[in-house]
Parts: structure tokens; sequence; C-alpha cells
């Protein structure tokens, strides 16, 4: 019982650490990540890469 009692502890504790600011940023590091990965193509990656930023940046704004 006290075992479980402090799993669920110790995971609350975890995601109330987690703000709004940690959580848009799990999100759009991977974005960001791609992002520049695809700028290796020729023609589109530049036009990719902006949209795909923009669309970052748009996500790390929304209040959480």
């Amino acid at each position: 019982m006290i075992k479980k009692t402090a799993i669920i502890l110790i995971c609350v504790l975890m995601f109330s650490c987690f703000s709004g600011c940690v959580l848009t940023r799990l999100v759009t590091m991977p974005m960001r990540v791609v992002g520049g990965a695809v700028t290796i193509v020729p023609v589109a990656g530049d036009a990719a890469h902006k949209t795909i930023d923009e669309s970052a940046d748009l996500v790390d704004e929304i209040p959480i």
C-alpha cells in the first residue's frame, strides 16, 4: 500500500514540475530538428524549413 502511494506521489510531483514551457519544448524540439534536416533538400528545403520553424514558433506561444 505504501509503495503504491509513493509511486503515485512521485508521478504527481513529476507532472507538476512540467510547466507549459517544458511541454511545448518537448513538442517543438523534434519539429525543429526535422526542419534542420530538411534543409538538405536542394530546392524545397529552405521553404519547408521556414514553414516548420514558423509552426514551431506558434506552438511555443500556446499558453498552457
